[in-house]
């Protein structure tokens, strides 16, 4: 991380169809477009949605310091990159090894992303606005789904958090410090996530910040309160 510049990955769909951008020590902030230059444009658009994250995670302070952009990386993304423009594949920032003050960022960063998520559920109206994304999910629809595709990522550090746990406050709690302490081990032991697709640990927090923050930012969109 270069002070007040944001380092940005493009990933690439194999069919030019999508690209994403990702800000490689911002875990959650990425954003996809038909090209680079939309991508990269669209995710600095976002600077300020992504700001009370880091502000949860006090580290406002580096992150209102950002002023440049600089794409770092172009990678090959997987055929769901050109489908959905997000990010499923690892760049080579994904697959380095991690310090243990590192890890601790990147799971501070997370965890204001969950922060961020469960202040927006609490606030947003039950119905939603209607449109494509999601299949007109409600609120509650959002939050089951984003729960589901976490604890099945968790899984892969180990964590088998029983079905519709995560939907009470004491049950959404022990899975989420059971997931970090999952992380921290599986790091101190220098394994990736996964028992046969191989996630690296980075990848796989920023994938979990990314997905909660999106859904975060979409019952946002679609609140009807805000009407």
């Amino acid at each position: 991380m270069t002070n007040n510049r944001m380092r940005v990955t493009l990933e690439i769909g194999p069919k030019g169809k999508k690209v994403t951008a990702v800000a490689a020590d911002w875990p959650g902030l990425e954003r996809g477009a038909k090209t680079g230059a939309e991508a990269v444009e669209k995710l600095r658009a976002y600077l300020p949605r992504y700001a009370p994250v880091a502000r949860l995670a006090d580290m406002s302070a580096d992150f209102d310091a950002i002023h440049n952009i600089d794409v770092v990386e172009q990678y090959p993304g997987t055929g769901s990159t050109d489908f959905w423009g997000i990010s499923f594949a690892f760049s080579s920032i994904d697959a380095q090894e991690m310090s243990r003050d590192e890890l601790a960022r990147e799971l501070r960063l997370m965890q204001a992303c969950w922060t961020f998520f469960d202040e927006v559920r609490g606030r947003v109206s039950a119905e939603m606005q209607k449109g494509p994304r999601g299949g007109g999910r409600d609120r509650d629809g959002i939050v089951r789904h984003t729960f589901a595709a976490e604890r099945d990522w968790a899984s892969g550090v180990g964590v088998l958090t029983p079905d519709g746990a995560m939907l009470t406050d004491d049950g959404l709690k022990t899975h989420r410090e059971a997931y970090c302490q999952a992380i921290h081990d599986y790091h101190s032991q220098g394994k990736q996530a996964g028992s046969r697709a191989k996630w690296p640990l980075r990848y796989l927090i920023r994938h979990t910040a990314f997905h909660t923050l999106d859904h975060a930012w979409e019952m946002e969109d679609k609140d009807l309160t805000k009407l």
